[in-house]
C-alpha cells in the first residue's frame, strides 16, 4: 500500500494518467491525495472531475480556489474567467453530482498512516501524519486552529445557505485573522487563506497584490511559509503556487505544484519513501 499525492492538476487529465500508470496505482490498495484546482485551464476539467470522484475512497481532494469558483460560476455568481475550460463541466449530463460530490469536500484535510504499518517505513519521517491544504495554512494558525475554521468554513458551504456563502467569499478584505471578525468575515478569511495565499507581510497579514517568485516581492513580503513559527505541527503539504517551481525550504512544508498548466510539469510525491516523479506537460493556460 502507497500513499501517493499529486499537485495541481488544473483540467490536465493525460499528465494525471501518465503518473498514475508510472507508479501502477490500485484503488484497491493505495491512496490518492490531490492538492486541490482540479479544474480549469487544462483540456479536460470535466475528465479529472470524474475520474477523481469515480475513485471513491481511494482519493482524498482539498477544495482550491478554481474549485471554489467554478462552484460560484455554476450557481449564478460570477461568470467563467475567458482562460477557464470549465464550460463541459456546467453542460455534461452528471454536472448537478458532480457539483456536489465537490462541494463535500475539504479545505483542509489531514492524513494518518495506518498503525499496522507504520513498522514498514524506513524513514520515521514517511510515517508522520501529514496536513494537507491547497494554498497553505497562514502563519498566526496551528493545525489545531486551522483544522477548526476549516470546519466551520465548509459547514457554511455545506449548508442549504452554501449560495450565499459563495457569494460572500469573494473579497480580500479581512487579511488578518482575530476572533471578533464576524462570520462573514470569518468565512472569507478562511478561504482565502486555505486556497489564494501566497505572501504575508511581515506581521502576518495576508497579500493578494503578488503571485510570482519570492525573488520578485517588495522586501515587506515573505512567503507565508517562512513566517510560520515553531507549532510542533505535522508536516505540510500544499499546492497553488507554480512559481516556486515545487521548491520549499521550509523543512517539513512541502510545495507540490509544478505548473503543468503553464508548459512546467505534473509532480507526484510517494509519501512512504519520499520519491519525486514528474512528468512533462505541454502549455495549456
Amino acid at each position: 500500500m502507497a500513499t501517493y499525492i499529486i499537485g495541481d492538476l488544473q483540467g490536465c487529465l493525460a499528465e494525471l494518467d501518465t503518473l498514475l500508470n508510472e507508479v501502477a496505482f490500485r484503488p484497491s490498495h493505495d491512496q490518492l491525495w490531490l492538492t486541490g484546482d482540479l479544474v480549469a485551464r487544462g483540456p479536460d476539467s470535466l475528465g479529472c472531475l470524474r475520474r477523481v470522484m469515480s475513485l471513491g475512497n481511494a482519493a482524498t481532494t482539498v477544495l482550491g480556489n478554481h474549485d471554489l469558483h467554478l462552484l460560484a460560476v455554476a450557481n449564478g455568481i460570477g461568470s467563467p474567467k475567458p482562460a477557464d475550460n470549465i464550460m463541459s463541466i456546467l453542460n455534461a449530463t452528471d454536472s448537478a453530482d458532480l457539483l456536489y460530490w465537490l462541494r463535500q469536500q475539504p479545505l483542509l484535510a489531514e492524513y494518518q498512516p495506518a498503525a499496522d504499518k507504520r513498522c514498514e517505513y524506513k524513514s520515521a519521517t514517511q510515517a508522520q501524519p501529514f496536513v494537507m491544504t491547497h494554498a497553505g495554512i497562514p502563519p498566526q494558525w496551528n493545525t489545531a486552529q486551522a483544522r477548526a475554521a476549516a470546519r466551520s468554513a465548509e459547514a457554511e458551504l455545506r449548508s442549504p445557505y452554501y449560495k450565499e456563502r459563495l457569494a460572500q467569499m469573494y473579497g480580500n478584505l479581512p487579511d488578518f485573522w482575530h476572533p471578533d471578525l464576524s462570520a462573514v468575515e470569518q468565512l472569507r478569511f478562511s478561504i482565502n487563506a486555505f486556497t489564494r495565499m501566497r505572501f504575508c507581510h511581515t506581521d502576518g497579514r495576508l497579500d493578494f497584490k503578488h503571485n510570482g517568485p519570492a525573488s520578485d516581492a517588495p522586501n515587506e513580503l515573505l512567503p507565508w511559509f517562512k513566517l510560520r513559527k515553531d507549532h510542533q505541527d505535522p508536516p505540510l503539504i500544499f499546492g497553488h503556487w507554480a512559481a516556486l517551481e515545487g521548491v520549499c525550504e521550509v523543512q517539513d512544508i512541502y510545495a507540490l505544484d509544478t505548473g503543468c498548466v503553464w508548459g512546467g510539469c505534473m509532480t507526484l510525491l510517494c509519501w512512504e519513501t519520499g520519491e519525486r516523479i514528474s512528468t512533462p506537460c505541454p502549455v495549456y493556460a
